[in-house]
């Protein structure tokens, strides 16, 4: 750990351009507070020991990134400069595991800020595959909380935590799937301690093997109900419960499932819910993931099998969705869509972008956000037909790079650090 000086700027509890979870907020609208860009300028890049896969959180002046070599950062908004760093364990090597494609195998999952404490969470794998829930103090960078938290099936080293963090009613929950390639054995599961690290609890995919909870939004919670998407189960003769959205009370009792009557050929053919998290327009839920079908449901009444009120076609879709003026704007493997929902629940594509935008979209400052990661580009999208209204090429990106936008900038995880946007 190093603290270097100045010393560290005291951290306000709070303010409506704090950015202190995945896509802001636990709706997961992914909409920010943040002023127009106008054209868009590098405004400065911090390199860190590791890819930054998950979205920077920011809290007052702070910048709070995590690495794949399993050290958590604290950058100052305006200067990228370094406040303090955490190195928390040695990550896990790539060549010790059956598959996969980070390496190494560190925080990949975006952390979380719990203003009652000060207390920044993150999951760390390290070497051996352990998994381990770090409270780390966002003044100072002192570890407080230390816990290991592994999912309740199947084997550690099979398993993977790339989705969001979930902080509700003092409880962090954490989901978890399998490597990129699904090998080994591992089955999809989410837990939950409190924000002491204490009362462990957890909920496990009731299939053989898989139902991964990957998709990088984490949970969605709406009246009180946390909403996650699975992958797909091992399962093709009897239902499983993967390929399913998932309806989970505060004390991870599963309370609803929806799954297409498609199930047992998207699990077959790897073409399952759980690439994308699900979303809530109002009374709705919606999701779509790989097959490029969306389905939208009743927020009390997921409906079981078959049990959607509306269906439509859409892109395949990676990563997780913003919800802005009664759009939800999806991410997709070639272009950004946007989707409305009418008054029954049928959904409809209202456009599709103009250019090859496959990160996961965020909304600020009258336009939508979002990146091409395969070729390193940052784009202001307009809302009302999904057209480029700037663009900046910020570098190699993880997959599913998702900007956060809060004051005066957009702040990306890139391959090598964090970088932050401006405009003039």
């Amino acid at each position: 750990m190093t603290t270097p000086d100045p010393p560290v700027p005291s951290l306000p509890a709070g303010t409506n351009t704090d950015w202190t979870t995945y896509h802001h907020d636990n709706a997961r609208t992914g909409v920010g507070a943040v002023e127009p860009l106008g054209t868009l300028t590098p405004a400065w890049h911090a390199a860190l020991d590791g890819t930054v896969y998950g979205q920077p959180l920011v809290v007052g002046d702070t910048v709070l990134a995590a690495t794949e070599n399993d050290t958590v950062y604290a950058l100052k908004a305006d200067s990228g400069a370094v406040l303090w760093s955490a190195h928390v364990a040695d990550p896990q090597p790539k060549p010790g595991l059956q598959c996969g494609n980070i390496d190494p195998l560190g925080i990949t999952g975006t952390m979380v800020y719990d203003p009652a404490t000060g207390l920044v969470f993150a999951l760390a794998e390290s070497n051996g595959g352990a998994h381990t829930l770090y409270g780390i103090n966002a003044k100072t960078g002192q570890v407080a909380v230390h816990v290991e938290v592994e999912p309740p099936a199947g084997d550690r080293l099979a398993t993977q935590q790339r989705s969001a963090l979930t902080l509700l009613n003092g409880r962090i929950y954490i989901a978890y799937g399998g490597l990129y390639g699904d090998c080994g054995n591992y089955v999809g599961s989410v837990v939950s301690v409190t924000t002491a690290g204490a009362d462990p609890l957890h909920y496990t995919v009731p299939t053989s093997r898989e139902g991964g909870i990957w998709a990088p939004g984490g949970a969605v919670v709406a009246n009180g109900t946390l909403f996650y998407s699975a992958g797909n189960g091992e399962s093709t003769t009897t239902y499983d419960g993967s390929d399913s959205v998932i309806s989970l009370s505060p004390s991870l009792q599963r309370t609803d499932v929806f799954a297409p009557t498609s199930w047992a050929e998207d699990n077959r053919d790897d073409l399952d819910l759980g690439s994308a998290g699900p979303s809530v327009l109002g009374q709705w839920v919606f999701v779509a993931g790989k097959r490029a079908v969306a389905y939208v449901m009743p927020i009390g009444k997921l409906g079981g099998v078959g049990g959607q009120v509306g269906k439509t076609d859409v892109c395949r879709s990676y990563g997780g969705t913003s919800v802005s003026d009664g759009l939800i704007i999806v991410p997709c493997s070639d272009k950004t869509e946007a989707v409305a929902i009418a008054a029954d629940g049928t959904p409809s594509v209202r456009w599709k972008s103009t250019v090859a935008a496959d990160g996961s979209p965020t909304v600020g400052g009258g336009v939508i956000w979002t990146v091409d990661y395969d070729n390193g580009v940052l784009y202001a999208l307009s809302p009302a037909n999904g057209s480029v209204r700037a663009q900046l090429n910020v570098g190699p990106l993880p997959h599913f790079a998702s900007p956060t936008v809060a004051g005066s900038r957009a702040y990306i995880g890139t391959n090598g650090g964090v970088v932050a946007v401006g405009g003039v």
